[in-house]
């Protein structure tokens, strides 16, 4: 009954778009059958693998009519909003979790900074692993990891994409490349994308752009040689987030959504520009065993800018606005950011027989370097807002506040092994042993820290194949953080490391992949500790900051897919009891997190229109139940459900050369609502659901 009231996530796939009018339309979006490389098993099917994943290709974006990392949220319910302000780098939760953009995002399996926008047009693929991640990444917040699958060489690609979205948005991509099969193999690909950014919040209009490339050559027989580059950039101003009003939470429907609070006329818009690049060379040693190297370089810059309105001084509150409607506004301006990552993994990986049995196995050793350099930067008040966007103040940039410089060093062993042992029995294990060296400055040479770690994070599984269509499995898995004790004169032991968190996760489910029907379903319990800090913390060496007790986050996914003759649908549930426990602080436990809901339920459909081959209606259905808006417990906002529709036409012009057309409404209703309730920077924000909007585009393979 749940799933039949569920909504719906179109996860249209690749094959979906490009049907041919004469043939069915079905819906296959993240189909049992998908691999995921970033879990670290090869081409293992995810319906064979003891892990919860989800694949979501770029088709199934368009289709939807997203165009920010942020909304792959109406596609999957164990995917959350963590804190999206429009116009500034997206951030999610898996299970709960917050992940943390600098370690919980990889780019074809590197790791890589996500603190950017991340561009969309040259990848094929966004890959989600949901879990404690310790056994893809040394250092990670417990929720998963998300992997960037970028577009390679494949043969004879020519496309050009064009999307309108109101109020004016507009974009234009290109993808052409060509691969060579015979002879000296080789392949090249190339993505461009311009985009004008209009969104429905008033002064928010920005643009961004990107160049891409990927080429490969087979110098030999049994070796690979595969390059890629990225350039992008996005200029335009982000929107601050509502807040409470005193002690009151406001009602969504008396705010209007295209309201932006960054609206001086001093407002800058934020820039994020990067580029990357990577190189990977495969050679194979006999006929099941290759050697990998892929290194990784990526550079990144941003000018952060914004009217930042944050408290209220009049009722001496910082963590909401004025019960009047008001609030503390600051120039703050953060420019000429900078962040470095370079990564190099050398692995072998295959398939050995041993002892009678089968391995398939990967082995190897990562390096990364990550550097963060940054300037003097301006947090000044500059007098007092109001929610309705009309207050004027003016500008101070002065540099007046020191920033913080980074420096990380890591070197990973790394070994994951699965033995067939007959039957349908596997075992699937995996360990990774990190050495981390951080350091950490203040622009002014103050407050300086340096340590070393060393921890292994391990990750043990069984999994049992039940007929041809089914697989039971059972996981255990361990993550870690790092951290030191903040460098300031108010905590005992300051600039000292703390102990590495280590988060684990444990994992029962099923999966059953059929010719109609897909489904999984997965029960998780994910305990992570967490710090506190204790003491009055209001005079020198008055604080403590130790581990005291945990965050657990218990939960149900269910997923289910069926591919029927007219109508395809695919419904994802979670259900998640998130809690604190075990604080010596009696008020803390049993509480809530903060912007965290309870249900989760996404459905999609796509309805083949009968009579007009190529035609389908989708419909997507998003719900979300309440959440917390302080620590306390004390408000939560209430759930709400959105509804957005959209067409799909799929026309064949003669020999490869196809159309798709695509449009669609977006929040049908108009529904109003709170989105989210993020606790960012000590201070409860509220993002309202983006107003009714259009969007249309086409797609053409010519």
């Amino acid at each position: 009954m749940l799933l039949a009231q569920a909504t719906l996530a179109v996860t249209a796939g690749p094959a979906l778009a490009q049907t041919p009018p004469a043939q069915v339309i079905t819906v296959t979006g993240k189909s049992a059958g998908n691999s995921a490389s970033v879990a670290g098993f090869g081409d293992l099917p995810l319906s064979r693998t003891p892990l919860s994943a989800s694949v979501i290709s770029t088709t199934q974006l368009q289709d939807a009519g997203i165009g920010s990392l942020a909304d792959i949220t109406r596609l999957d319910a164990g995917i959350t909003d963590a804190y999206n302000p429009p116009g500034y780098w997206s951030q999610l939760a898996v299970r709960g979790y917050t992940l943390d953009n600098r370690f919980n995002y990889r780019r074809d399996g590197l790791p890589i900074n996500a603190e950017t926008v991340i561009a969309q047009a040259n990848k094929q693929a966004l890959e989600v692993i949901k879990g404690t991640s310790g056994l893809q990444a040394g250092t990670s917040a417990p929720g998963g990891l998300v992997n960037l699958v970028v577009k390679r060489p494949t043969r004879d690609v020519r496309s050009l994409y064009l999307g309108w979205k109101a109020d004016g948005s507009v974009a234009a991509e290109l993808d052409i490349g060509n691969r060579g099969d015979s002879g000296l193999r080789s392949g090249w690909r190339i993505n461009a994308s311009a985009e004008r950014l209009d969104p429905p919040m008033r002064n928010a209009r920005g643009s961004r752009h990107l160049l891409a490339g990927a080429f490969e050559l087979q110098p030999a027989a049994g070796s690979l040689l595969e390059a890629e580059f990225e350039v992008s950039r996005q200029s335009q101003p982000s929107t601050p987030g509502f807040s409470l009003l005193g002690n009151r939470l406001p009602e969504a429907s008396d705010i209007d959504p295209r309201t932006n609070l960054n609206n001086q006329a001093w407002s800058l818009p934020v820039v994020m520009a990067g580029n990357t690049a990577s190189l990977r060379y495969t050679h194979a040693l006999g006929a099941s065993i290759d050697f990998v190297a892929h290194a990784m370089l990526q550079r990144l810059r941003t000018d952060d800018r914004i009217a930042f309105p944050y408290g209220c001084s009049n009722e001496d509150s910082y963590d909401r606005y004025c019960s009047d409607g008001s609030f503390d506004l600051y120039d703050f301006r953060s420019e000429d950011e900078r962040r470095h990552s370079r990564a190099l993994d050398v692995s072998l990986q295959g398939q050995a027989t041993l002892a009678g049995l089968t391995h398939r196995f990967n082995i190897g050793v990562l390096g990364t370097r990550y550097t963060a350099r940054y300037q003097r930067q301006a947090y000044n008040y500059v007098g007092s807002g109001s929610i309705d966007g009309l207050g004027v103040v003016p500008a101070d940039p002065t540099l007046t506040d020191e920033n913080t410089n980074r420096d990380e060093r890591s070197t990973e062993l790394h070994l994951q092994d699965m033995v067939g042992f007959g039957n349908g029995l596997r075992a699937w294990a995996g360990l990774r042993h990190t050495r981390m060296q951080r350091e950490s400055v203040r622009t002014d040479g103050s407050r300086a820290t340096a340590y070393t770690q060393r921890f292994i994070s391990p990750w043990l599984a069984f999994s049992q194949a039940v007929g041809d269509t089914g697989t039971a499995y059972a996981s255990w898995g361990r993550g870690v953080e790092s951290d030191v004790i903040p460098n300031r004169a108010r905590y005992v032991d300051a600039g000292q490391a703390l102990p590495a968190l280590k988060s684990r996760q444990l994992e029962l489910g099923y999966k059953h992949a059929g010719r109609s029907l897909d489904w999984r379903v997965a029960a998780f319990d994910i305990e992570r500790p967490e710090w506190r800090d204790i003491g009055s913390c209001d005079t020198d060496a008055s604080c403590v900051r130790r581990a005291d007790g945990s965050a657990r986050h218990r939960g149900l996914e269910v997923e289910v897919e069926w591919r029927g003759t007219a109508i395809s649908l695919r419904g994802s549930v979670l259900a998640l009891k998130a809690r604190r426990e075990g604080s010596t602080d009696a008020s803390l436990n049993d509480k809530r997190p903060t912007n965290v809901p309870d249900t989760s339920i996404k459905l999609q459909s796509a309805y083949n229109m009968p009579g007009i081959p190529g035609l389908a209606l989708l419909v997507f259905l998003t719900h979300e139940s309440e959440r917390m808006v302080l620590p306390d417990n004390a408000l939560a906002t209430p759930g709400w459900t959105r509804l957005d529709l959209a067409v799909r036409y799929s026309q064949r012009l003669g020999g490869q050369r196809q159309a798709v057309w695509r449009a669609g409404v977006d929040n049908m209703a108009d529904k109003r609502a709170w989105k989210e309730a993020p606790l960012q920077y000590g201070h409860a924000y509220l993002y309202p659901l983006a107003p009714r909007s259009l969007h249309a585009s086409v797609g053409l393979d010519f």
